[in-house]
C-alpha cells in the first residue's frame, strides 16, 4: 500500500536546504523530506554518527546531502557557515529551524543552567541561523525559513516553563521576523507539532500511550513524517502567499 506521505509532490529541484538538529527525529524527518524533493540539503547537528545516516538516507535515494557538525549556540560558527554553504552552493533557499533540547522540572527548583540551556538552543539557536540565512535570502529576494515551535508554546506545560518559554517565543520571532521580509519575498512560518513518536514517547509504555491517545481527536499520536510533510508544504514556492503563520499539527488536540 503506498505512503500517503508520498501523495505531496512538491519539486525543490535547484533548490538548497538547511536543516538544524537533523540527526534523529523530526529533523530526520524534514531532511529526507526536502532531499526526496529535490532539494541539496545540509545536515546540521552535533552527533556526526547519526547525521551521517540521515545524509546516507538521502544519497541512497538518490537525492543530495552534507552533514555538518554544528552547535546552534555560537553565533561565530553559525555565521561561518552559512557563509561558507551559501558561497559553496550559491544560494540558501530553505530553513528549518528544528534543532531543540528540553530540561524539564518544576521552576522553584529549575536551575539557571537548564533554563539557559534551552532558551538558548531552541530560541537564540534560530535566531542566530535566520539572521545568517535571512542576509542571503533578502539579496536573492526569494527565501523560506520555517520555525519548528510546539504546542507546549501555545497551551504551557507543567514542568516546562523554560521550553514552554522559547517555543512562544520562538512563535512570536517568527510573526515579526515574517513583516520585516516580506517585501523581500522571503517568508517565514512556524510548525507547532503535538505528541510526535519518538524513543522518548515508546519508553513512557502501553498504559501511558493510551492516557495520551485519550487527549488527540484524532486517537493516534503523530509520525515524524506527518510534521516533515507540512514543513515541505511552506517551503515550497506554492506557499509564496503564506506568511507569518503558525500550522499546528496535533491530531486536533488543541482544537
Amino acid at each position: 500500500m503506498p505512503s500517503p506521505y508520498d501523495s505531496l509532490k512538491v519539486d525543490l529541484s535547484g533548490q538548497t536546504a538547511v536543516v538544524t538538529g537533523a540527526s534523529q527525529g523530526l529533523g530526520k524527518a524534514i531532511a529526507i523530506a526536502l532531499g526526496n524533493a529535490g532539494a541539496k540539503v545540509a545536515c546540521l547537528a552535533r552527533n556526526e554518527a547519526k547525521l551521517a545516516e540521515t545524509v546516507r538516507v538521502i544519497t541512497a535515494a538518490g537525492g543530495q546531502a552534507e552533514a555538518f557538525a554544528s552547535d546552534v549556540k555560537d553565533g561565530a560558527a553559525v555565521d561561518k557557515l552559512m557563509n561558507d554553504l551559501a558561497e559553496k552552493w550559491g544560494k540558501i533557499d530553505i530553513l528549518v529551524n528544528n534543532a531543540g533540547v528540553t530540561r524539564d522540572t518544576l521552576l522553584p527548583v529549575m536551575s539557571d543552567e537548564q533554563w539557559d540551556e534551552v532558551i538558548d538552543t531552541n530560541l537564540r539557536g534560530a535566531f542566530l541561523f535566520a539572521r545568517a540565512a535571512s542576509r542571503h535570502m533578502m539579496r536573492a529576494r526569494y527565501g523560506r525559513i520555517i520555525n519548528i515551535a510546539s504546542v507546549s508554546g501555545i497551551m504551557g506545560n507543567a514542568g516546562q516553563t523554560n521550553y514552554s518559554a522559547s517555543k512562544a517565543g520562538l512563535i512570536g520571532f517568527t510573526r515579526s521576523l515574517s513583516k520585516e521580509l516580506a517585501k523581500r519575498k522571503v517568508t517565514i512560518n512556524a510548525v507547532c507539532p503535538g505528541f510526535i513518536e519518538s524513543d522518548m514517547t515508546k519508553a513512557l509504555g502501553d498504559a501511558m500511550m493510551d492516557e495520551v491517545k485519550k487527549r488527540i481527536p484524532i486517537q493516534r499520536v503523530g509520525l515524524p513524517e506527518d510534521i516533515a510533510t507540512g514543513v515541505l508544504f511552506l517551503a515550497s514556492p506554492a506557499a509564496c502567499y503564506i506568511t507569518g503563520q503558525v500550522l499546528t499539527i496535533d491530531g486536533g488536540m488543541t482544537g
